[in-house]
C-alpha cells in the first residue's frame, strides 16, 4: 500500500499521508512519496488547486518517526532535514495553491509540513505543536522559522521550548490557521476551496502567490516593483484579455492557462 495517494477530481487533485496505523508520521518513504506526488500534481496542465491532508481521521500528521530516526546520528539527522526541506518547499514554490486540511494531531514534522502550505484549514478539535524539545531536539522541517513568519518570534519561542499544544481554535487566533470547521468537515471544506480557486485565472492565481511569497522579505519599494512587473505581466496573457471581455460581456471567463 502506497503511503502517499494522490487522487485528481477536475482541477483539484488531493494528497494524502497515508500511513494512519502510525499516525501518517514522515518518514524517508513518506518523503520519497510526497516529492513524487507534488511533481506529479504540478506536471498535470489539468490541475488548478490542490489539498494536502493525512488519512483515518486521528491525525494529519503526527510528527516524523522516530523509530526511524533513532538510528540517526549528526550527519543522518542533517540529511533528513535537508531532504524535508526541500520537499516541503515545492509545496511554497508551486505554481497551485496548496490547502492543508487538518483533522486531529498536527505535531512536530506534521505542523511543518502544514505550515509548508499557503495555508491550513483546521476543526477547533485540531491539535498543533512543535513537540521536539520533549525528545531533547529542535524543529528539522522548518518548523523554527515557518512558526515564527506565521505567530510572530516570542510565540514561536514559547511554543517550541514549552512544547505545549494548543487547539485549532487558538491556533486560528494565533493566525496560524486560516479558517475553522466543523470536525469530519475539514477536507470537503478544503476541496471547495480548492474547486474555487481552479475557476479563476490560473496565471494569476499563480502570479499572485508568487508575488506575495517572494515579497514577503523584501523592502516594500522592491516588493512594489515587484508587483508592477507581474501586473504588467498578466496583460500580455490570453487569460488577462479573456477575463476583462468576459466582465465587459456579463458572462463567465472561459480561462486556458496561457
Amino acid at each position: 500500500m502506497s503511503v502517499v495517494l494522490t487522487t485528481i477530481s477536475g482541477p483539484v487533485a488531493t494528497v494524502t499521508v497515508n500511513r494512519p496505523e502510525a499516525l501518517n508520521a514522515i518518514n524517508g518513504a513518506v518523503l520519497d512519496g510526497l516529492e513524487a506526488a507534488f511533481a506529479e500534481v504540478e506536471a498535470n496542465p489539468v490541475v488548478r488547486a490542490a489539498v494536502l491532508t493525512g488519512a483515518g481521521g486521528k491525525a494529519f500528521v503526527a510528527g516524523a518517526d522516530i523509530k526511524e530516526m533513532q538510528a540517526f546520528g549528526a550527519e543522518d539527522a542533517r540529511a533528513f532535514s535537508a531532504r524535508g526541506h526541500s520537499v516541503f518547499a515545492r509545496m511554497e514554490s508551486s505554481r497551485l495553491v496548496w490547502i492543508a486540511a487538518v483533522e486531529g494531531f498536527c505535531l512536530g514534522g506534521g505542523c511543518e509540513l502544514a505550515m509548508a502550505a499557503d495555508w491550513i484549514n483546521a476543526s477547533a478539535k485540531s491539535r498543533f505543536g512543535q513537540p521536539e524539545v520533549n525528545l531533547g531536539l529542535i524543529p528539522g522541517f522548518g518548523g523554527t522559522i515557518r512558526l515564527a513568519r506565521r505567530v510572530g518570534q516570542a510565540k514561536a519561542i514559547e511554543l517550541c521550548v514549552t512544547a505545549e499544544m494548543v487547539r485549532g481554535d487558538e491556533a486560528k487566533a494565533l493566525g496560524l490557521v486560516n479558517n475553522l470547521y466543523e470536525p469530519g468537515t475539514v477536507l470537503e471544506a478544503s476541496q471547495a476551496q480548492a474547486q474555487l480557486i481552479a475557476g479563476k485565472g490560473p496565471l494569476a492565481v499563480a502570479n499572485a502567490k508568487r508575488v506575495i511569497r517572494s515579497g514577503a522579505d523584501l523592502p516594500q519599494e522592491r516588493g512594489n516593483a515587484l508587483e508592477q512587473q507581474a501586473f504588467g505581466i498578466q496583460f500580455g496573457t490570453v487569460d488577462g484579455k479573456e477575463g476583462m471581455v468576459a466582465f465587459s460581456a456579463k458572462r463567465s471567463a472561459e480561462f486556458v492557462g496561457k
